[in-house]
């Protein structure tokens, strides 16, 4: 009497050609489809989907900059239109059955209407050394909604103010320009980063200086450092409470005030106890730091004194106005023609000066006629 060592289906009962010990498991399949695996090929293909699929898919998009929801956070994407992002979405969803390989795919997109997208998939692969295809559609839905970002900029949110104002003046144009333009420059370079919690809310300009409204107490922060490195001054900081948040943690508002020194680079002065001549402003980034305007000579304030030596403002470079050089008389002086009395006048002669020049451009103030550098 002998005895017949063959295996069947657990499903059917049929014998198995095939021993399933005796084909080789796919590397993704280790472990994880034992049981399929001793089915005979009919049952097996009964109950086979080579592609699973959900059976619709929704994508979140802002209605006003364009940004899909991924995860719990939206993400600013470089598309024209959303059927390349659709792809994406249906793609990343899609799962092939384990026992497959040399599986091929494709994705075509059919738009049905604005806001819905057909996806076709077909696929293809060997399972069980048998030809498989398989074509599954997803269809899937854009809904527009606004972003968080997009939500705070509406509603005018900021949680720093930078107030820019200067000491004994107001600021000038270029600092308020300025100003802004750092503002934006910030906001830009967070940007690149992937922040997307960084917009600059308002700029409103004031009797006295400008404010500027931003979205994080950290771009309030970086402007007003940026105004100081470049312009000189000082800053402080206040908080103001403003509400709680979800969690009960109190939510602080941040006022950085920018305190810009007294004179600023271009304005002629005149110092106080001093016999050498008036100073035109270079520099008010530490000490104040000027060029003498009979000599040409530098000049630097006292430690004492830091940026704010005292002094008469007599005007700014720009106020100059042109004037015709009549003679050069020696090392130490010039003639040139008053520009209000246009009588020829004998004044000193910084060395800045363009001795072949015809035209040079002169100052006439409290301390008298000067020849001012080029702006």
């Amino acid at each position: 009497m002998t005895t017949d060592a063959r295996e069947f289906c657990p499903n059917c009962g049929d014998p198995i050609e095939n021993d399933p010990a005796e084909r080789t498991p796919l590397p993704d399949a280790v472990g994880k489809r034992g049981k399929e695996q001793k089915l005979c090929d009919s049952c097996y293909f009964d109950r086979f989907d080579l592609v699973e699929a959900p059976d619709r898919i929704e994508v979140l998009v802002c209605a006003r900059c364009g940004a899909v929801h991924r995860g719990n956070r939206w993400v600013d994407i470089d598309a024209r239109d959303y059927t390349d992002i659709a792809i994406e979405e249906v793609s990343e969803s899609l799962g092939v059955h384990l026992d497959a390989y040399d599986v091929s795919w494709q994705v075509d997109p059919e738009q049905v209407d604005q806001n819905t997208i057909r996806m076709h998939c077909q696929f293809s692969g060997i399972v069980r050394e048998t030809f498989v295809e398989e074509e599954v559609v997803v269809p899937v839905k854009i809904s527009r909604q606004t972003c968080t970002r997009c939500g705070r900029i509406a509603g005018d949110y900021y949680a720093s103010t930078v107030q820019v104002r200067a000491r004994e003046r107001d600021p000038t144009s270029e600092e308020v320009e300025r100003a802004e333009e750092i503002a934006n420059e910030i906001v830009e370079e967070m940007e690149e980063t992937g922040d997307r919690n960084a917009f600059v809310t308002e700029v409103s300009e004031t009797d006295d200086g400008v404010n500027i409204k931003v979205s994080t107490t950290n771009i309030g922060k970086k402007i007003a450092a940026k105004m100081i490195e470049e312009f000189g001054g000082n800053y402080s900081d206040s908080e103001t409470l403003v509400t709680e948040d979800e969690d009960g943690e109190e939510v602080y508002r941040v006022t950085y005030a920018v305190h810009l020194p007294p004179y600023s680079p271009g304005e002629i002065i005149d110092l106080q106890d001093d016999d050498d001549g008036p100073v035109v402003v270079r520099s008010v980034r530490g000490n104040l730091k000027g060029t003498r305007l009979t000599t040409g000579e530098d000049y630097e304030a006292r430690f004492e004194e830091g940026d704010a030596p005292d002094a008469r403002r007599l005007g700014r470079v720009e106020d100059a106005e042109e004037t015709t050089l009549v003679a050069v008389e020696d090392e130490r002086a010039v003639q040139v023609l008053d520009p209000e009395t246009y009588r020829t006048k004998t004044i000193a002669r910084p060395d800045y000066m363009d001795t072949d020049a015809e035209m040079v451009p002169v100052l006439k103030s409290r301390a008298g006629l000067h020849v001012v550098p080029d702006e």
